[in-house]
């Protein structure tokens, strides 16, 4: 009977791997073939219709001419800049923020904490936010796009229940020593958040290269667009395309901003995973 019952278990169990397997590839499949469409069509210098995923007559031609068209080489490199620029005071300012907030024996603290999940269910609203760049003087800057999206609380609140979960030894023991809190904050701290940074990081670098609405609620200054604003302008928009001189056909010009927008995260991803899972995981649960 024993054998029996164990029999139908094992079957059982492959029936249900089997359906696991066949979901997942379907799944997969749903996404990688697009991606891989895109990019076949961004190499291929013939008009072709349907699902053609290797290339018919290869070309990397749309590749050169956004290279070397400065109006779209500006864009991308408005877009690196940002992003680069927007991750590391992002970091700094979450980390910071999150350290602070970690100190059970600051006066107000609960205040301050109750205030910062505030933040996470109301904010002002469209308006005032506009009003509130216009009186600082932001519009038309890039400040007004790199601030809101450096103050982030979720990420906030998750560095800070990753740096709760750091040993308190480890932080008396550098009090002892001697060390500031910014000391401790340098040299203890940070060195041991490394997989958070890593998630966290990602989690900025992300928004601020794919951000899209500040540029158009803020920024009236063509030359302040980043490049997915550019693109949209000009994959929506075939006569503005055509106004580049492009030497590659229309679609092919389209389907290579395509690739260049998504690749970076595509490649940078698979050395963060790592870090990435580990990170989110600590920092989101606390024991």
């Amino acid at each position: 009977m024993r054998n029996k019952n164990k029999i139908q278990e094992s079957f059982s169990g492959r029936v249900f791997d089997a359906f696991n397997f066949l979901l997942f590839l379907a799944v997969g499949a749903a996404m990688v073939i697009p991606l891989l469409k895109v990019i076949s069509d961004s190499l291929d210098s013939a008009i072709n219709v349907g699902i053609n995923l290797i290339p018919k007559k290869f070309s990397v031609a749309a590749y050169q001419q956004i290279f070397m068209n400065r109006a779209l080489l500006h864009p991308l490199q408005i877009s690196v800049l940002t992003t680069l620029f927007g991750t590391l005071l992002g970091l700094l300012i979450c980390t910071i923020g999150a350290y602070v907030l970690t100190q059970h024996k600051m006066p107000g603290r609960r205040i301050f904490v109750g205030f910062v999940m505030f933040t996470m269910i109301f904010n002002g609203g469209l308006i005032p936010t506009y009003l509130t760049m216009r009186a600082f003087r932001l519009i038309n800057t890039l400040w007004a796009v790199l601030l809101p999206l450096s103050l982030n609380v979720y990420n906030m609140i998750l560095m800070k229940n990753f740096f709760e979960q750091i040993p308190e030894s480890l932080l008396e023991s550098a009090d002892m020593d001697g060390c500031t809190p910014f000391q401790a904050f340098y040299k203890i701290v940070l060195p041991l958040s490394k997989p958070a940074l890593a998630s966290i990081g990602l989690f900025f670098a992300v928004a601020e290269w794919n951000e899209f609405f500040s540029y158009v609620m803020y920024i009236t200054k063509t030359d302040l667009y980043n490049f997915q604003v550019k693109i949209r302008e000009l994959i929506l928009d075939s006569q503005a395309l055509n106004s580049f001189e492009f030497v590659v056909n229309l679609k092919q010009s389209q389907n290579a901003m395509i690739v260049v927008a998504v690749l970076p995260f595509l490649v940078i991803y698979p050395f963060c995973q790592r870090y990435f899972v580990q990170g989110v995981t600590m920092g989101a649960v606390k024991e």
